[in-house]
């Protein structure tokens, strides 16, 4: 009897159990689609702060064209303001979504959630602030050529964490955006032309006043040197088996360009030199003996 009394009880228990369960499986259901509208709402506020930003992007670009001509600044304007559109797409989101949250109380949580938040991704942030000044302080476009820390190559595009350099051997390098910021930054087309020098040697018995006068005519004669800036030699060294002079001009600032000019230039100097009889020394080479060395002719030899 005892155990009959005690199985009913288990069954009523059960039975409590489950239609408690399904009770309130029923309310979160219903409480849900109530609350559907207020999620369609939220979807819908969200599409509508895409098409903001993506608005924001043609109409800026098109505007700032017009004000401003540094495409760096022109980046950073819009990246702050679609940044502050998604801040109160999403605030604004927040808010519909649940009707108990009001703006103050999104912006205290939104407040402890910004430290939390770049106490964890304290790197990310940094990379973040460093491409914000990059773009608001650097002398650098997209399109530059720079060199950093044995990088070297150009800038394709500066995003929010990281940059994009093309090496000029068509490498992509990927570096965090406070690496450029910390680390110093050659800036290889900061202007339009370049200075470009080379080592030129002659023998010690040639004239050097005359090689001098050859070499700068020569080198003004190419195509690849610009003739609005001058052209220098300075003999400035006794090597070893000749005379050394740095010979310097300018010409455009790209890599290819640089390469291109120098190459033109050594040939030219080279030809020049050739048809005027002056000699371009193969190092020499004295040997000293401590005893005399015994020669011998071919002849006795055979």
């Amino acid at each position: 009897m005892a155990d009959e009394v005690a199985t009913v009880d288990i069954v009523d228990s059960v039975d409590e159990m489950t239609l408690t369960l399904w009770q309130t499986v029923a309310e979160m259901w219903n409480s849900f689609l109530a609350h559907v509208p207020y999620i369609l709402a939220g979807a819908l506020i969200l599409c509508l702060t895409w098409f903001v930003t993506y608005l924001l992007s043609i109409v800026g670009n098109k505007i700032l064209g017009y004000w401003h001509k540094r495409e760096s600044l022109k980046e950073l304007i819009l990246r702050l303001l679609s940044i502050l559109v998604w801040v109160l797409g999403l605030l604004l989101t927040a808010i519909v979504i649940f009707p108990g949250l009001t703006p103050t109380k999104a912006l205290s949580g939104l407040g402890l959630v910004s430290i939390a938040v770049g106490l964890a991704f304290k790197d990310i942030f940094e990379n973040f602030f460093a491409g914000i000044l990059i773009l608001w302080r650097f002398p650098v476009e997209r399109g530059d050529f720079i060199e950093c820390e044995g990088v070297s190559g150009k800038i394709e595009q500066v995003l929010v964490r990281m940059s994009y350099i093309r090496k000029t051997s068509g490498e992509l390098v990927v570096v965090p955006n406070s690496f450029l910021f910390k680390n110093p930054v050659k800036i290889l087309t900061s202007l339009d032309k370049v200075r470009v020098t080379i080592t030129v040697g002659v023998a010690y018995g040639e004239n050097l006043a005359e090689a001098v006068s050859l070499i700068e005519q020569t080198v003004k004669n190419c195509e690849t040197v610009l003739s609005d800036e001058p052209v220098q030699i300075f003999p400035n060294e006794f090597g070893s088996s000749s005379m050394d002079m740095e010979v310097t001009w300018w010409t455009e600032s790209q890599p290819v360009d640089v390469r291109r000019s120098r190459a033109d230039v050594v040939i030219a100097v080279k030809a020049a030199l050739d048809e005027a009889g002056i000699e371009i020394p193969f190092p020499y080479r004295t040997l000293t003996f401590a005893d005399p060395i015994e020669l011998k002719s071919l002849q006795n030899a055979t």
